[in-house]
């Protein structure tokens, strides 16, 4: 299939979007209880309900539009339909919590494979957004790898001693900003190991 170039601006939308809604669907049903089948609900249950065809929905748009979707788009994917089913089925909000360090634990894990082989995973995901050189991949890796086990590690506690309100936000915003300035960080490596100012000189 044909790869197409998206919209920023509608990426962003179909990436971040489910997750925002998932917010906004959580701060206003929270406090309600849904009966179904017999079976007492609460809010974040049904809102968990709702997220896993919506995400899929979206993940099946852009694909659609791009003609591609990234391994970790299906990672993620495959985990939100297990955890939240696993939610759902046994009406424990747990699961989905849990959810997200097994994510973050298996990124960290099979970024560390990789580096004890020789060799940098992330380079074969991210190759065509990031142009380093082979040293400045496994520079990154190895930050990466050691970031995304902070944040498994993070979650696990986040969610064990916290409110599920306070979870929600830092699932929802927490995170991907603490990723953001991760990245941010590394804009010194990003100009060191540039492939392509080494090619220029």
């Amino acid at each position: 299939m044909e790869h197409k170039t998206l919209n920023p601006m509608v990426k962003f939308a179909l990436e971040f979007g489910p997750v925002l809604l998932f917010f906004v669907a959580y701060t206003r049903l929270k406090e309600n209880t849904y009966t179904i089948g017999g079976t007492d609900y609460e809010g974040f249950i049904v809102v968990t309900a709702a997220f896993v065809p919506l995400l899929l929905a979206s993940i099946g748009i852009l694909w659609k539009l791009t003609g591609k979707i990234s391994r970790m788009q299906v990672l993620t994917a495959v985990m939100v339909i297990f955890f939240g089913g696993l939610t759902v089925w046994f009406n424990d909000e747990r699961f989905f919590k849990i959810k997200t360090t097994i994510v973050y634990g298996v990124f960290a894990s099979v970024l560390g494979l990789g580096l004890i082989l020789g060799k940098s995973w992330l380079e074969y995901v991210m190759d065509e957004l990031l142009p380093l050189t082979s040293e400045g991949w496994m520079i990154l890796t190895k930050r990466l790898t050691f970031a995304f086990a902070a944040l498994a590690i993070a979650n696990e506690v986040v969610w064990r001693t916290m409110s599920t309100d306070a979870w929600v936000k830092i699932e929802t915003f927490g995170f991907p900003v603490a990723l953001f300035a991760f990245f941010m960080l590394q804009t010194g490596l990003f100009q060191k190991y540039s492939s392509e100012e080494q090619d220029e000189t």
